[in-house]
């Protein structure tokens, strides 16, 4: 019940503030060319701090000020990270090899600064979330909450991808562990997401790195708090893989190539 109140309070408050915001984002000029070279506003995504704000003074009447603080400093942080590559990133480099090698050259791109940030962001949460645990374990989990980040941050290629890979993520938690209390703190996010889903897939706006980074952060810091050590360790080699894996070979490609992977990916979409 408090997951579903949760969702229900997302997506009302999303649906409420998303006007304002798109207004606020095209007329200080925030848009980018879509894959379509479309201009249109970009970090849409950033609704979701608001929301998840003022979802937190709900969120406190059922859980600890320290469970509610540590999801909102993940939100907070990780989109912020988001909205500096976003307004301010340049697209020479792209991929983790891509920033890397330009910072091993001496210039620091906002997806190096990314990386960084969300790794050490990573590692800050796990450290109070996990304190009193092992330090394999808090190290497992800044991984798992930096490659979640990274990972929505990766399907957010085409409209309505990382959205529908958000959900897919979510439900496979929720039929696992129902139950746990950080997905109650995750269903703000989830509820949020269902309004801005017609948007996205639209193509009238972009989540952009704020609003997939958020998203993945979110994620991750759930899976982090709720799953076994073993579950963790296997996530976290799956999204490693991933990772190497789009380094080499584009999943936009992939999709197209397989007729069920289009499908899903189309379904819903503007043409």
């Amino acid at each position: 019940m408090k997951i579903l109140i949760g969702v229900g309070v997302g997506y009302i408050l999303t649906l409420l503030l998303l006007p304002f915001f798109i207004y606020l984002l095209q007329e200080t000029g925030a848009v980018r060319p879509n894959f379509r070279q479309e201009s249109i506003p970009v970090s849409i995504g950033l609704v979701l701090v608001v929301v998840y704000l003022l979802a937190a003074f709900l969120l406190l009447q059922w859980f600890s000020a320290e469970a509610v603080l540590t999801f909102l400093l993940a939100v907070l942080f990780f989109a912020l990270l988001g909205l500096i590559d976003d307004l301010l990133g340049s697209r020479d480099s792209r991929g983790l090899k891509g920033h890397f090698g330009a910072l091993f050259q001496g210039r620091l791109t906002t997806g190096a600064l990314k990386a960084l940030g969300g790794g050490l962001g990573a590692l800050f949460l796990s450290l109070l979330l996990l304190k009193s645990q092992p330090w394999w374990e808090i190290l497992t989990a800044a991984l798992l909450i930096a490659l979640a980040a990274n990972t929505i941050n990766l399907m957010d290629l085409r409209p309505g991808r990382a959205i529908k890979v958000f959900y897919l993520w979510f439900i496979i938690l929720l039929a696992v562990y129902w139950s746990k209390m950080p997905l109650v703190l995750l269903s703000p996010i989830a509820g949020g997401l269902l309004a801005l889903f017609p948007v996205d897939l639209k193509a009238k706006g972009m989540l952009g790195d704020t609003g997939s980074n958020l998203m993945g952060a979110a994620l991750g810091l759930a899976c982090a708090w709720t799953m076994p050590f073993t579950a963790q360790l296997i996530l976290v080699g799956f999204l490693l893989l991933l990772h190497l894996f789009t380094e080499k070979y584009s999943l936009t490609e992939i999709i197209e190539n397989n007729s069920l992977l289009r499908f899903l990916d189309n379904l819903g979409r503007a043409k």
